[in-house]
């Protein structure tokens, strides 16, 4: 049983799972596809992936250019600040984005369409971030878009710069890519 909320971008939804809990402990489910299905998201999802990652990193805006993912995430250890930026180019939120908290504690879930570029903040000391996709990873079709871009503008939870790896440092903006969804 899930509450699925919709966002303010067409297709990408904070999910509550429902969560059973006593003194023991606590019992959820994350994903049935009929419940999905049921609020529209026809999903098959075929890979899972898991990360970790320590305060201050940011992992992204990433995308696939010719093999786009739907994701379905969710933080298992710790707590991130979770991005989608629309990148359909025919969509009227072509260039915005939606953020929210994820956490073991809240244990929300975010879906997020293909189309969109993702990307999270470590908030915590570290994080471990689980996540569905319904495409395989290519690594030799990955793209991104800078993670300040000034005109995507995500006001990203921080109080100094951010961890990057090397190939996040390189993105180009928004502006300049040649994205074609």
């Amino acid at each position: 049983m899930f509450i699925f909320n919709k966002t303010e971008i067409e297709g990408v939804f904070i999910i509550e799972p429902k969560v059973f809990g006593d003194e023991r402990g606590f019992f959820m489910e994350t994903y049935k596809q009929s419940d999905f299905e049921e609020a529209g998201l026809n999903y098959k999802f075929i890979q899972d992936n898991q990360s970790r990652s320590h305060k201050g990193v940011l992992r992204g805006l990433h995308y696939q250019k010719n093999f786009p993912q739907a994701k379905l995430v969710r933080v298992i250890q710790g707590e991130v600040f979770d991005v989608a930026v629309d990148l359909r180019k025919d969509s009227k939120t072509y260039g915005k984005w939606v953020g929210v908290i994820l956490s073991a504690e809240n244990k929300k879930m975010f879906m997020i369409p293909r189309g969109f570029a993702h990307g999270f903040l470590v908030l915590s000391d570290a994080a471990e971030f689980v996540y569905k996709c319904d495409e395989l990873y290519h690594p030799e079709d990955e793209g991104g878009i800078m993670w300040n871009d000034p005109d995507v503008n995500v006001k990203w939870p921080l109080n100094e710069e951010p961890s990057l790896s090397e190939k996040d440092k390189e993105h180009p903006l928004l502006r300049d890519s040649k994205i074609s969804f």
